[in-house]
């Protein structure tokens, strides 16, 4: 997300009974490493690799409905990209850095017994290990992410079960709230009465923030804002 969105008018502090996180352009800094796989997925299958812009679109949404919405594909072609895809992007998946400050904003929801979950569309097992490996899934109380066979993969579905987790642990659901990057975290989080905290270090657009509660510019900000 650009650092040309205008920064909205933060919300009063509110005490949260539950924090979701989205997790690529969220807590990881994963473009790169992902458009890397992408570019070599289209060479392997023989397709004109697409521009950057493009390639920056898929980061996010569920890849198999990009894989037939953006690039065109039928089902059988979209399964062969998609594991083209993962066999690749699978040496690339702990390369990506933690963003600034996020790591210091989850120790600290941690440390003040606010129950935290990982929502993402990245495929869970593969979320894991990008938590784990970055020192992070002692903070989190569930991680929730798409099946390996793409039959929960959109955000509301990944949040909707998010949800569902954490009330099985007793966590209060009364007031959660989503923090994530994209137009899709925000619609997802509100199929579910969730609202969502935006933040500008992402890869989302500024028309993407339209139906966030707050949009965020620092890791400083993010933890004012959910800690007061």
């Amino acid at each position: 997300m650009t650092s040309t969105m205008p920064l909205q008018t933060i919300a009063p502090t509110r005490t949260w009974s539950a924090v979701l996180f989205d997790l690529d352009g969220t807590i990881v800094d994963s473009a790169s490493d992902i458009t890397a796989s992408l570019a070599h997925m289209f060479t392997q299958l023989g397709v004109d690799v697409p521009s950057d812009e493009v390639l920056r679109s898929y980061v996010g949404p569920p890849l198999l409905d990009s894989l037939r919405l953006t690039a065109g594909f039928d089902d059988a072609e979209a399964w062969e990209a998609l594991n083209v895809y993962r066999e690749h992007y699978a040496h690339r998946v702990l390369c990506s850095p933690v963003f600034p400050g996020v790591a210091g904003v989850l120790e600290r929801l941690h440390a003040a017994g606010v129950p935290v979950a990982l929502a993402t569309s990245k495929p869970e097992s593969m979320a894991r290990k990008v938590l784990d490996h970055a020192g992070l899934s002692q903070y989190f109380t569930e991680i929730t992410g798409a099946s390996d066979d793409e039959e929960l993969s959109t955000k509301a579905e990944v949040v909707r079960e998010a949800l569902r987790r954490l009330e099985s642990q007793g966590v209060d659901l009364s007031n959660p709230v989503m923090v994530g990057d994209r137009g899709y975290d925000t619609l997802g989080a509100a199929a579910n009465g969730v609202p969502t905290i935006m933040v500008e270090w992402g890869y989302g657009s500024p028309a993407e923030a339209g139906d966030a509660m707050a949009v965020v510019h620092s890791a400083d900000q993010l933890r004012s804002l959910l800690l007061g």
